[in-house]
């Protein structure tokens, strides 16, 4: 059991890193997306990694982890927008981002 919980943090840390790394990239863009959006964007993920497990032969240094984790951010952003509804503020600064993010992380 330590080592699943151990494996968790670690997993939840680099989502964490993620999100904080495309939030100094491109802001918090996300907030314009409709729930449906994000649905359809861990819909596109799972599809992705059902590809990636049947194929014999990867072209391309693709990894399903990181597919995992991409699952994992976009839930999370979905439960936020959920939060904020359609505020039509749609910038956000990185501390109040990530606050949002860690209050729903101790929640899953």
């Amino acid at each position: 059991m330590v080592h699943t919980n151990t494996q968790y943090d670690e997993t939840i840390a680099e989502c964490r890193s993620i999100f904080q790394k495309k939030i100094k990239d491109y802001g918090t863009s996300w907030r314009i997306l409709r729930p449906q959006s994000l649905t359809d964007q861990i819909f596109i993920k799972a599809q992705r990694i059902r590809t990636l497990e049947q194929a014999s032969e990867k072209k391309v240094n693709e990894n399903v982890d990181d597919e995992y984790r991409g699952i994992i951010n976009y839930a999370l952003i979905a439960l936020i927008q959920l939060e904020l509804g359609n505020d039509e503020n749609y910038s956000m600064d990185e501390e109040k981002a990530l606050s949002l993010y860690n209050k729903y992380i101790k929640k899953i």
